[in-house]
């Protein structure tokens, strides 16, 4: 199979009752492309490969990262969600700055990891903790840390990361907590990321 121009179609396509389900080949240009549709004219590509490098991309990945642009504050003694109110990407729109929470589009596998850098309000004698939680409820297992030594201002941070099965529509927070004396989530660094793995 040979196509006469780097611009022009070749591959295949897969239909039922007529109507284009995938298209799998060079679609308007060299890179290979995986696609999929629902009603044979709006396509989504689900895998794409670049033929000078042959580097796979995952164009409708879930994926995201998001971080506060401003110190939250938080209390002695209680879990809070922290305001992460921006997103440096947001593919898939899987996470809402406004509601400060990633939302599952669909089944499967997610890594999630989060920075959470101290920032001192009156004593450095504070304690900061941080988890991610499902559904507002439930503490992921692995997702929990402390640092328990001496906190410097704006350079003590805690990371954290785990694994975890989700269902489409669960959702999954990150919460801070400090114990001793209150303190600050600083702003810009603090951080919350996930994507879909499996």
């Amino acid at each position: 199979m040979n196509k006469e121009a780097a611009g022009d179609d070749l591959g295949l396509t897969l239909q039922t009752g007529f109507v284009t389900k995938a298209i799998v080949g060079l679609f308007g240009s060299d890179r290979f492309r995986l696609a999929v549709s629902a009603d044979g004219s709006t396509f989504f590509d689900g895998l794409s490969v670049d033929n000078a490098t042959g580097i796979v991309d995952q164009p409708r990945l879930p994926r995201f990262k998001a971080y506060t642009n401003y110190d939250n504050y938080v209390g002695v003694g209680a879990w809070t969600k922290i305001g992460l109110n921006n997103t440096d990407y947001n593919d898939q729109g899987v996470f809402d700055a406004g509601a400060n929470l990633f939302t599952a589009p669909v089944d499967g596998t997610y890594l999630f990891g989060a920075t959470l850098l101290y920032k001192v309000n009156s004593s450095t004698s504070t304690r900061m903790r941080g988890r991610l939680v499902l559904n507002g409820v439930t503490e992921i297992r692995g997702s929990y840390g402390e640092i328990s030594g001496a906190h410097v201002s704006e350079a003590t941070a805690l990371w954290l990361q785990t694994m975890v099965p989700l269902t489409a529509g669960d959702t999954v927070e990150l919460q801070g907590y400090f114990r001793v004396a209150d303190g600050y989530f600083a702003a810009d660094h603090t951080s919350f990321w996930g994507c879909k793995i499996g």
